[in-house]
C-alpha cells in the first residue's frame, strides 16, 4: 500500500522566530492527523536542526526534509551542502528538481543524478519534482517533458534504489499562480508518470511508489485533489506556512 504523504516546502520564508513558532504550531497538534498520513516538513537549511531538535525533543511523529543538496560529495563548494551533513543531521527526505532550482539556478539532469545518487547513499529520501511549463502544457508537450524529466534523471536508479525516491508532480504554470490543475488534470499526469514506472520496471514498483501533487494544493482543494486514485498527497508550497492551513490539508484524506 502507498504511503500517504503531505510534505510542506517552506521555501525562503520565515525568519527563526517565526519558524519556531510554526514548528511549535505544528508538533502541538498532530494527534488529530490521521494515523497513515506521513507529515514532512521542509523548512530552510538554516533551521533543519532546529527542526529536528524539536521533532525528538517533543516525541512527535514529524518528519523532516531539506530543500536542496549537493550535487557534489565534498570539497570546495562554497555555500554547498551535502548529503552527508544531511544525513548527520538525521534528515528523512530532501527535495531536489523543483522547478524554482531548474529555473533560477540553472539545474540540470546531469546534476539531478548526482543528487539523487548521494541522498540514496545516504539513506536519505529524494523527493523529486518534475512538471511542465505553461507553454508546454498549451503545446500539448506535458507528457513529453515529464517523461524525459523522470528517465533522464531517475531510470538509472536500480529498483531496489527507485522503490525510495517520491514523485511530486508540479504543473508550473499552477506554483505561486493560484491556478491549480484541475482534478481530472493532475489524475491523468500522475497515471502516467506511474504507467512510466510500470513500462521500466513493473508493475508492483509502480504501485508502491508515491506520487504527490504539488502546485497550489489548498485546504479547499485538496479533499477532491487526493481523492483520486493515483495521487497519493501534496508537496506544499504557501499553504505550508500557515499550521491551520497545513493541518487541514493533512486531514483531507
Amino acid at each position: 500500500m502507498r504511503q500517504k504523504i503531505v510534505a510542506g516546502n517552506w521555501k525562503m520564508n520565515k525568519t527563526f522566530e517565526e519558524a519556531d513558532q510554526l514548528l511549535y504550531d505544528i508538533t502541538k497538534r498532530l494527534e488529530n492527523l490521521p494515523s497513515d498520513v506521513e507529515l514532512i516538513v521542509c523548512p530552510p537549511s538554516v533551521y533543519l536542526e532546529l527542526a529536528t531538535d524539536i521533532v525528538e525533543e517533543d516525541e512527535v511523529d514529524l518528519k523532516v526534509g531539506a530543500q536542496n543538496v549537493s550535487q557534489f560529495e565534498a570539497g570546495a563548494y562554497t555555500g554547498e551542502i551535502s548529503a552527508a551533513m544531511l544525513s548527520s543531521m538525521n534528515m528523512d527526505y530532501c527535495i531536489i528538481g523543483h522547478s524554482e532550482r531548474r529555473k533560477y539556478f540553472g539545474e540540470t539532469h546531469e546534476a539531478l543524478i548526482g543528487k539523487v545518487n548521494h541522498l540514496l547513499e545516504y539513506g536519505i529520501q529524494p523527493i523529486f519534482c518534475c512538471g511542465e511549463v505553461l507553454e508546454e502544457r498549451e503545446a500539448g508537450n506535458h507528457f513529453d517533458v515529464v517523461k524525459a524529466q523522470i528517465s533522464d534523471s531517475l531510470f538509472h536508479l536500480s529498483y531496489q534504489e527507485i522503490s525510495n525516491v517520491v514523485i511530486a508532480y508540479e504543473p508550473v504554470w499552477a506554483i505561486g499562480t493560484g491556478k491549480t490543475a484541475s482534478s481530472e488534470q493532475a489524475q491523468e499526469m500522475h497515471a502516467f508518470i506511474r504507467n512510466l514506472l510500470k513500462e521500466k520496471y513493473d508493475e508492483d514498483l509502480a504501485e508502491v511508489i508515491s506520487i504527490l501533487y504539488g502546485g497550489s494544493c489548498n485546504p479547499k482543494n485538496a479533499a477532491e485533489l487526493f481523492a483520486n486514485p493515483d495521487v497519493d498527497g501534496g508537496l506544499i508550497g504557501g499553504a505550508a506556512l500557515n499550521a491551520d492551513d497545513f493541518l487541514k490539508i493533512a486531514q483531507s484524506f
